[in-house]
């Protein structure tokens, strides 16, 4: 027992430190306005476990013969895949939203990623809204992989909000099997990510690692720089021993130089690393 162990009191000795099989991988957009072929020369560099290709229009996000040949290389694994279901993605791969996550869970299968993101619907894609939540479960039976849905925020303009998405923002009261947790969202919602990752309970299937300081903004800051209890979310994780896959999705398009991206996205590493293997006080039987 280490010196420091010993000084707490009795009943409170820290358990070894139990490191969760979770994997914390590097989302391309996170590297914006570099490419997709840049995430992965900077996932190898940094030693992320993989990516998470955001489908974007960047023609590699978009082909995965390209996205197999940059893995091989570069020794990354394609962990996710997140569909083009963003505002600014609306005619990547048509206009058709259920063609476009049909493609992109067989992207997830042919590159041998776990889980697929989108977005909830906007509220004008009627039909599609209708069909959503039996539809994304239908593509997790049918391709085998997690399709998961990612909580947003309520657009808000001069004190007003506008409900922008059908069913809803909010995947919590969602009757979703998989769920995808953002804590930048949260922050725009005015929400707390512990407090929605505890409430889904076994449905959190998926992390975007960022931050946010709960402005009207969607700001995607480095963990720990915003008002998220982050690392108090990652510790839960670790508690938990979940499993799934942490994408680190920051903002780092004020980044001057390559040097200064990296290091931005070095530190977001080593926080999930740390905050992932930090134990918490809990009695230790006999002590």
């Amino acid at each position: 027992m280490t010196p420091d162990a010993q000084s707490l009191p009795a009943g409170q000795r820290r358990a070894p430190v139990r490191v969760p099989a979770a994997r914390v991988v590097l989302s391309a957009s996170s590297v914006y306005p570099e490419t997709a072929s840049d995430a992965f020369e900077i996932a190898a560099r940094l030693g992320y476990d993989g990516v998470e290709v955001m489908v974007w229009t960047d023609p590699v996000s978009q082909d995965t013969a390209a996205l197999q040949r940059l893995s091989q290389h570069y020794g990354v694994p394609v962990l996710s895949v997140h569909a083009p279901t963003l505002l600014v993605t609306q005619r990547v791969w048509g206009k058709d939203p259920w063609p476009k996550l049909e493609r992109s869970c067989q992207m997830a299968v042919d590159l041998g990623a776990s889980a697929v993101v989108a977005h909830p619907p906007f509220r004008w894609q009627k039909e599609y809204a209708a069909k959503f939540v039996d539809g994304v479960e239908e593509l997790t039976d049918s391709y085998g992989v997690l399709m998961t849905v990612e909580n947003m925020y309520p657009w808000r303009a001069r004190n007003r909000e506008m409900m922008a998405y059908a069913p809803g923002w909010d995947p919590v009261v969602q009757p979703y099997r998989n769920v995808t947790l953002d804590f930048s969202h949260t922050a725009v919602a005015g929400g707390d990510s512990l407090q929605m990752a505890r409430e889904l309970g076994d449905r959190l299937a998926h992390i975007h690692l960022a931050d946010g300081a709960g402005s009207a903004k969607d700001e995607h800051l480095v963990p720990g720089r915003g008002t998220q209890p982050c690392a108090e979310v990652l510790g839960y994780l670790a508690e938990r021993s979940w499993n799934g896959v942490i994408a680190v999705e920051v903002n780092t398009r004020k980044c001057k130089t390559r040097a200064e991206r990296e290091a931005e996205l070095a530190e977001c590493l080593a926080f999930a690393r740390l905050h992932l293997a930090a134990p918490s006080l809990q009695p230790v039987p006999g002590a």
